[in-house]
């Protein structure tokens, strides 16, 4: 049984969903195609170019002009959510990562089936922890939503993009989009990467914590692995220190790796507000 609280929040999350549907991200857009479709539209007013077959005559009649039908286009189209689950991801300074990570993808979830697309869910860490298939319907967003906020923090479970980039890479999938959510702590293959690129319409996200991005100047600090245990101490002393660098240079070598597979890069911080950039960045990617 789903916990009260957990519950409330996934209530929480689809109504800020829908307000961002009759908002900036869907509301001076249509979410489908115009054309032979399934699905009725509306009749108007026939335009030059419209099929004649459309033509509806009764409501021609009636109103002294050439009426159309319009419908809606059925589309084949398929979102995945990638999404990590090994013990970095639940770190954070201020708010652990993964409280973003699962809001991420519990919107995009919700927009996949307002816009009719089949969504489907990979949980992953050095394993696949739990894939559903790609449907539609609210029963299974309901189920994708459990999946999501049911997961609780596990000391000690490392992780391996490889694993889940490989087991997308062999999906039998046509005309899928992939969003795959990380921190990107672990370094995927090259090889991977460019296997599942070909394959997906692929846009990574990346959530860090503040202290991944830039340490305090305060001396030495000892820290602990979250996914190894093993403790280390970091000489942050001064403004460009070793670390600082090694974590800039880490974050440049994927934004290239990226860049040279065509995979698009949205980046969330967990200690910064992100919901405006995120409609921003889907509205460019999810509008049709």
């Amino acid at each position: 049984m789903i916990r009260t609280e957990i519950l409330k929040r996934i209530r929480q999350i689809e109504l800020y969903t829908k307000r961002i549907m009759r908002g900036t991200l869907f509301g001076q857009s249509s979410s489908a195609v115009k054309g032979a479709g399934f699905e009725f539209d509306q009749i108007r007013e026939y335009q030059p170019g419209d099929d004649v077959r459309f033509i509806d005559w009764k409501s021609s009649a009636k109103t002294g002009k050439i009426m159309t039908r319009q419908y809606i286009e059925e589309r084949s189209r398929t979102t995945i959510i990638a999404v990590d689950v090994s013990s970095s991801i639940f770190f954070g300074s201020i708010e652990q990562k993964y409280t973003v990570v699962r809001e991420i993808a519990a919107v995009l979830a919700l927009l996949s089936e307002y816009a009719k697309d089949r969504v489907g869910l990979l949980l992953f860490s050095n394993k696949i922890e739990q894939f559903i298939p790609p449907s539609r319907g609210q029963a299974h967003i309901q189920h994708i939503m459990h999946a999501l906020f049911e997961i609780e923090p596990r000391q000690g479970v490392t992780t391996s993009l490889d694993v889940a980039l490989d087991y997308l890479a062999r999906l039998k999938l046509k005309q899928a989009m992939l969003f795959f959510v990380s921190d990107f702590i672990a370094a995927p293959s090259e090889r991977s990467i460019g296997l599942v690129a070909k394959k997906f319409d692929t846009i990574a996200i990346r959530c860090l914590d503040a202290y991944e991005v830039a340490l305090p100047n305060v001396g030495f600090i000892p820290v602990v692995d979250q996914e190894t245990g093993q403790t280390a101490v970091l000489d942050v002393r001064f403004k460009h220190n070793p670390t600082q660098t090694f974590l800039h240079a880490r974050l440049g070598e994927q934004n290239t790796v990226f860049n040279k597979h065509g995979i698009d890069l949205f980046e969330v911080r967990s200690d910064r507000p992100y919901v405006q950039d995120m409609v921003s960045f889907f509205k460019k990617r999810m509008l049709y």
